[in-house]
């Protein structure tokens, strides 16, 4: 596999995947439709890898931009990262998140199968999980109903591309079940660029760090954890580029359907990211706290054995380093990437 076509590349979690690919030999295509990142990421690319990788400006919903694009590339794989994401966000518009998400990644497997594209890597998500019966969860622990639209778009989706890679045994799916992305690019060019206010916790923390918000909001401290915070598995979001390469080489084996968590295998719960934050940037981050949210759950985080022993990968950065970049990145970027 060479060519790989990456939807939603110009994203946080995307645009730090083009960097990998491109400095392990891929050839990365992208397409993004700009709604929630930005064209200026594409240069930034380049500063990094000395490539500018070829880039469309269309929405994956778009089935006639799609074929132009497999008529044009000779594509070999697909990452497919485009979606909405925010959890909160898809409590308030579910309609909005299931036609979006779903409709994407329907048409973007039909046009796969047209021009005979067989590898397809989905960017799941932990909150497949649900409300889970034990942690760390693994691959084989059940699904639970999901707690918000969003992780229900994910379940709905892993349902369907494990139905196509049954009905066609050729057809080589692999389904990451992402945890909590944080960090940057260390050069600080890339990072977490929400638009308006952050609804994840560390690009909230380093709008609070430079001034740009007064306070952070914890969202409940009487859950069922040490600290009364919620727990998660905070994961470098270089180190989670690095395990989309890892399932690329997985991809060429044709394993059919796999499953993959790509996590540290530790939680942290919200005041000990805080801490850890203070720390290492040694900034004093105020924080108040919030009632609960909606749809939360008290603690997720992962068993990764599987990925460490299916595709030789491990996350190497700690939250240490992951609270640095983004910091970094905040700072060199203080109203977002330009």
């Amino acid at each position: 596999m060479k060519n790989i076509l990456v939807t939603g590349g110009l994203g946080f979690i995307g645009s730090e995947t083009v960097v990998c690919l491109i400095e392990e030999g891929y050839t990365p295509i992208i397409i993004d439709n700009l709604y929630n990142s930005k064209k200026a990421v594409l240069p930034r690319i380049k500063e990094i890898t000395g490539v500018l990788p070829k880039f469309y400006e269309n929405d994956v919903t778009d089935e006639d931009a799609l074929r132009k694009i497999f008529k044009e590339n000779k594509i070999d794989g697909v990452i497919h990262f485009a979606g909405y994401k925010a959890v909160g966000e898809s409590v308030q518009k579910p309609l909005e998140y299931y036609s979006n998400n779903l409709i994407s990644t329907l048409k973007l497997v039909k046009v796969m199968k047209e021009f005979g594209v067989k590898n397809l890597i989905f960017s799941s998500s932990a909150t497949v999980y649900g409300l889970p019966k034990r942690v760390p969860v693994t691959e084989e622990d059940e699904l639970n109903e999901a707690t918000n639209p969003y992780g229900e778009t994910k379940f709905m989706i892993e349902r369907i591309l494990g139905d196509i890679s049954k009905a066609d045994p050729s057809f080589n799916v692999a389904l990451l079940r992402y945890f909590n992305p944080i960090g940057g690019h260390p050069s600080g060019l890339l990072g977490e660029d929400p638009n308006g206010i952050p609804n994840n916790l560390l690009p909230y923390i380093s709008q609070v760090a430079i001034g740009k918000l007064d306070h952070l909001n914890i969202f409940g401290d009487d859950y069922d954890t040490p600290d009364g915070t919620g727990v998660r598995d905070y994961i470098h979001v270089v180190d989670l580029a690095s395990g989309h390469v890892a399932t690329l080489k997985k991809l060429e084996t044709n394993p059919g359907l796999v499953i993959y968590n790509l996590g540290t295998g530790k939680g942290t719960s919200v005041l000990e990211m805080v801490k850890a934050y203070e720390k290492a940037n040694n900034v004093k981050i105020p924080y108040e706290i919030k009632p609960r949210r909606a749809g939360d759950i008290a603690a997720n985080y992962a068993n990764v054995d599987k990925a460490k022993r299916e595709l030789g990968w491990v996350a190497k950065y700690d939250i240490v380093q992951a609270c640095l970049d983004a910091y970094n990145f905040q700072k060199k970027n203080p109203d977002g990437i330009k």
